[in-house]
């Protein structure tokens, strides 16, 4: 099972408010077969200019290379639904998101990853922006059990929602595990059905 009890890592600060999944992953990238390049593509219209060069975002910022941790603003990953986004930037390296507010769809699309989307208050948000901003080799955790975020003499209270945080502190966000974790108790199911005759075992 993949319990998800705390995630611990540098945070990269990613500002702006209503920051959609169109920018967070373009609509051209979302005709691949697989998930599996997504990690290539997070903001890339506002990562790289037409010939390729960097244009200085904060995913590019070598200070802030394998962060673990998205700090966000208010109303984080609105927009369309689209499952890609939240793919594009755990397959990034983002374990886990803090900001002001979510898209609701958006942040439960991110649990269905095993990748908290966890909401702090305007003023706790702008001490870690600050602090990892100014010292970014600042380790943070983010305890689920607790509920809060520290690192670098800042402590902060988050907020999930209760069915979320039960899903990933148990690790039943996890479909794939569950189905694995229970496989014997399937196949003797499928064995009882005379329909799945040929298909059980």
């Amino acid at each position: 099972m993949s319990k998800i009890v705390s995630i611990s890592g540098k945070a990269v600060p990613v500002p702006g408010n209503d920051i959609d999944t169109d920018r967070i992953i373009p609509a051209r990238y979302l005709k691949e077969i697989t998930f599996s390049r997504m990690g290539e593509y997070p903001f890339f219209d506002e990562r790289f200019n037409a010939d390729g060069s960097k244009k200085g975002h904060p995913f590019d910022q070598p200070q802030h290379d394998g962060a673990a941790i998205l700090l966000g603003q208010a109303n984080f990953g609105c927009g369309s639904s689209r499952e890609h986004a939240p793919q594009a930037l755990n397959r990034w390296g983002v374990k886990a998101i803090v900001a002001e507010s979510f898209a609701e769809i958006f942040a439960g699309n991110c649990v269905m990853l095993g990748v908290p989307a966890v909401t702090a208050a305007k003023a706790d948000i702008d001490a870690l922006f600050a602090k990892a901003k100014a010292e970014p080799a600042t380790l943070f955790t983010l305890d689920l059990e607790s509920l809060t975020i520290s690192g670098g003499g800042l402590k902060a209270s988050v907020s999930l929602a209760a069915p979320r945080r039960k899903a990933l502190l148990e690790g039943t966000w996890d479909s794939t595990g569950l189905l694995l974790a229970n496989a014997s108790a399937t196949a003797a199911t499928a064995a009882r059905l005379p329909y799945m005759s040929g298909y059980a075992g």
